[in-house]
C-alpha cells in the first residue's frame, strides 16, 4: 500500500489523501479534526475580537488526557488564564502514543466562568469515562473546581462513522449561536434539544471548504515566482 499523499497544508495543520479519504465517509482522522478548528479560529473567531475561546486540537486533549507527567506536561497546553471557554475533541483512545487510535469522538465544551463542563456524546454515554477523566485533568490544569454535566439531549448519530462530524457540526453551533453571537443580558442554554445533525452535508461542506482553499493554494503558488517543490500540497498560510 502506497503511503497517503499530502493535500493541503493550511497554516499549521496538513491534510493528506487519507484525511480527505476519511471526510468523505469515514470516522474522521485527529487532522480532520484539527483543520476544522484551524478554520474557525481562522474565518470565525477574527470577527469577534472580544472573544477568549480556545479550541484544543486534538493532539494536545490526547496529551491532557494520556499524559503520566500533568505537571511537566501542562506547559505544553495554552495560557487558559483569560479564557472564558474551552472546545476539547475527546478521544476514547487509551494509547498514549497515538491519538488517531481511538473509535469514537465527543465533545467537551468547558466555561471557565460558571466552572461547569458540557459533554455532548453522539453514541448515548460511550465516551462518558474519557470525558470525565478529561474533565478532571482540566480541572487540576486551571486550578479550579469544574462541575460535569452530561448533554442526554445530544443528537444521536446512525452510524458508527459520524461520530468526528457530529462533533464539528456542534462546536460550530456552540461556538457561534450559544457563545460568539450571545445576548449578555440573557441566560444561555447549552443544551441541544431539538438541534438537527445532517452529518452528510456536513461532510459535504468541510470538503467543500478543503478543494476551495486548495485551489487557492494552487493559485498562489501559481502566481509565485518562488514556487515550491510540485511535490509539496498547495500552501495557505
Amino acid at each position: 500500500m502506497s503511503p497517503p499523499k499530502p493535500y493541503l497544508s493550511y497554516y499549521d495543520i496538513r491534510l493528506d489523501t487519507e484525511d480527505i479519504k476519511a471526510l468523505k465517509n469515514d470516522w474522521l482522522t485527529d487532522s480532520a479534526i484539527a483543520f476544522w478548528e484551524e478554520w474557525l479560529e481562522r474565518e470565525i473567531l477574527p470577527k469577534y475580537p472580544q472573544a477568549r475561546i480556545v479550541l484544543l486540537r486534538p493532539v494536545v486533549s490526547h496529551l491532557l488526557m494520556q499524559t503520566t507527567d500533568l505537571k511537566n506536561d501542562a506547559s505544553a497546553l495554552p495560557d487558559f488564564r483569560k479564557v472564558t471557554h474551552i472546545f476539547l475533541p475527546v478521544s476514547d483512545s487509551r494509547d498514549r502514543w497515538n491519538a488517531d487510535s481511538g473509535s469514537h469522538w465527543s465533545l467537551l465544551l468547558v466555561s471557565v466562568i460558571d466552572r461547569v463542563a458540557f459533554h455532548y456524546d453522539s453514541l448515548g454515554g460511550s465516551n462518558f469515562p474519557a470525558a470525565r477523566r478529561g474533565v478532571e485533568r482540566l480541572s487540576w490544569v486551571l486550578g479550579v473546581p469544574l462541575k460535569f454535566h452530561q448533554l442526554e439531549d445530544t443528537p444521536q448519530q446512525e452510524n458508527s462513522k459520524d461520530c468526528g462530524v457530529f462533533v464539528c457540526i456542534l462546536m460550530r453551533h456552540l461556538l457561534i449561536k450559544r457563545l460568539l453571537n450571545a445576548n449578555s443580558n440573557e441566560k444561555v442554554s447549552m443544551s441541544m434539544a431539538g438541534k438537527m445533525v445532517d452529518s452528510r452535508g456536513g461532510r459535504k461542506e468541510m470538503l467543500r471548504i478543503v478543494e476551495s482553499l486548495r485551489k487557492e493554494g494552487e493559485r498562489r503558488r501559481s502566481a509565485s515566482p518562488f514556487a515550491g517543490s510540485s511535490n509539496e500540497p498547495p500552501r495557505i498560510d
